[in-house]
């Protein structure tokens, strides 16, 4: 997850660590509630309807439960301070996080994808399903839809890529009930071989966004650096300090959803050590209240 999802690079209090803490612990538990609510109605109603679409909704909306829980374990630790351990806090528990997320949803996608290749080589022990499956099918489709909008508005305030992971796994559970309901009327419809194909396809979509979260949460955990627009910001406000008469080699890397940072700026070479000194904490000062930077190493050169 990139930058570019949030707007602004402007301080504002609503991004302080306690407030992404309790904007994730709110929206998590949000999701729990509608994520156990769905994961009884689904499984119960798809065994009773004898819908595999539904059953295997119904266990993604499982996953949802347990990376649910996961989130809040995250959000308990990344908002701890910083310790002799870990000089730069704990932000990368978030990263790790999306990365279980990922690794779930890959595993829950694979599941999904054996059973329903089992009942797709043996056809005819498919059978037809109850309507009640369409209603309920709905019903969960409305809910993730409405779900995913509420967790997306609040990733986006605080500016959480876990949540915005979290948000998309929602969008991922919507969409996956958008195919299985086709499935389902297919099957009403008097093909019921349509209903463990919606279930195929369900697999497929949960795997495939489970690998691409997988996949990111990794390369940020090796210290990815942060996009090039991101690194732009830095070296403007770097380069507006008084003083700052030119900047080079910034770099940038990510921790968690902050950036750890070391830039050489160069002042007037005439001046004292003391004078390129304060220029530098001002400098360090600046980036650290406009930008999600954790820590800003500064180098100075002479010019």
């Amino acid at each position: 997850m990139n930058y570019n999802d949030f707007p602004d690079d402007t301080e504002d209090p609503e991004h302080s660590q306690l407030a992404r803490a309790k904007a994730a612990s709110r929206s998590t538990w949000v999701s729990v509630g509608v994520n156990l609510l769905l994961t009884l109605l689904q499984i119960i109603a798809g065994i009773f309807s004898k819908s595999q679409g539904l059953i295997a909704d119904g266990v993604h909306s499982l996953s949802d439960l347990v990376a649910d829980f996961v989130v809040l374990f995250a959000n308990h630790h990344s908002k701890k301070e910083a310790d002799e351990g870990h000089p730069y806090g704990h932000h990368r528990f978030e990263t790790a996080a999306s990365m279980v997320l990922g690794m779930l949803l890959l595993a829950v996608g694979i599941g999904m994808l054996w059973s329903a290749i089992i009942k797709l080589e043996n056809p005819d022990s498919v059978q037809q399903v109850h309507v009640i499956a369409l209603w309920v099918a709905c019903a969960a489709l409305l809910a993730k839809e409405l779900l995913f909008r509420y967790m997306l508005r609040v990733a986006k305030q605080v500016k959480s890529s876990m949540l915005v992971a979290n948000a998309w796994h929602a969008r991922s559970d919507a969409a996956s009930s958008l195919v299985v309901g086709v499935g389902i009327i297919g099957n009403l419809a008097g093909y019921p071989i349509l209903d463990p194909i919606a279930a195929l396809i369900v697999g497929f979509m949960v795997a495939k966004m489970g690998w691409e979260f997988g996949w990111d949460a990794l390369h940020d955990l090796m210290d990815r650096s942060v996009d090039q627009e991101e690194v732009d910001a830095i070296r403007s406000t770097l380069l507006a300090t008084p003083g700052v008469s030119g900047v080079h080699d910034v770099r940038a890397r990510k921790m968690g959803d902050m950036i750890v940072a070391d830039a050489h700026i160069e002042v007037d070479a005439k001046i004292t050590v003391e004078a390129g000194h304060d220029i530098a904490v001002l400098a360090r000062q600046r980036v650290l209240q406009r930008h999600r930077v954790l820590n800003l190493m500064t180098h100075i050169d002479p010019r």
